[in-house]
């Protein structure tokens, strides 16, 4: 499905970004991946490598636009293109009411949740206006379609992604590229076992008990497992799916449908 294709993946030495990685090389992608933590990367990088997969990776801060532009150029020179542009990286706030969160924890999530969208897309747009074709993808969230208490800050910043992917999408629906936005609730992610440990340390619960509590907001009853998140991501990007573009998909297990 995505054989000879590039696929640009931000956020990629875990969870969500990493899966992601190794099922579109599965499927022939060649791969641009980065991410803050460049020690990890650069070992997601090395096996994916090692099983002959065409891989250009670097260590960047999606909020400095120095570097986005710089690893986006390298994508393009190297590969002659961007296909696909995976805007996953993302970070979460402490878990407490919005009067105790402070302006830095705000300028945190918008720079690099909201911001880091933006800066991607800035410089992906381009490539694919001059291909003709392309499909982004940005990780939003479900709490960026509903209000999501004691997450406030991360919440706006989501918001934000789906607003800037609704217009990207408006804006270059005559130019071959469709641009969307998932959204996925609680995932046994990092992020989210660390959301569980704040919770259960404040609690008095196990891990295992705080993410209990944690599923319990979603019908399900259960958080996502990231590959469930992950097939969502390859599906929204095929080339097959030709006709969606400008949509909020919500992975959620009920969550933001009562």
């Amino acid at each position: 499905m995505f054989q000879d294709k590039v696929v640009m993946i931000t956020g990629a030495a875990s969870g969500f970004g990493a899966m992601a990685a190794e099922r579109f090389a599965a499927q022939g992608a060649k791969l641009g991946l980065s991410d803050i933590n460049g020690d990890q990367l650069a070992n997601v990088a090395k096996t994916l490598r090692a099983q002959g997969v065409e891989v250009v990776s670097a260590a960047v801060d999606v909020s400095d636009e120095a570097q986005v532009a710089a690893h986006v150029s390298h994508i393009a020179e190297t590969f002659g293109t961007i296909d696909v542009g995976l805007n996953n990286a993302g970070i979460g706030h402490d878990v407490r009411p919005l009067q105790f969160l402070t302006t830095e924890d705000f300028d945190l999530m918008m720079n690099v949740n909201a911001k880091g969208v933006f800066l991607c897309m800035k410089y992906q747009i381009p490539l694919m206006q001059k291909a003709g074709s392309g499909a982004i993808l940005n990780v939003a969230s479900a709490a960026g379609l509903v209000g999501s208490g004691h997450l406030s800050l991360y919440a706006a910043a989501k918001h934000a992604v789906v607003g800037l992917t609704k217009a990207a999408a408006d804006e270059n629906a005559t130019r071959g590229i469709r641009v969307n936005a998932l959204c996925p609730s609680f995932s046994a992610t990092p992020m989210v076992d660390e959301m569980a440990d704040i919770v259960g340390e404040r609690a008095g619960l196990s891990r295992e008990d705080a993410m209990t509590h944690i599923a319990s907001r979603v019908p399900m009853r259960r958080v996502s497992k990231p590959e469930e998140v992950v097939q969502a991501m390859l599906w929204i990007n095929a080339p097959e799916n030709s006709f969606m573009t400008g949509q909020a998909i919500a992975i959620d297990g009920g969550l933001t449908a009562v």
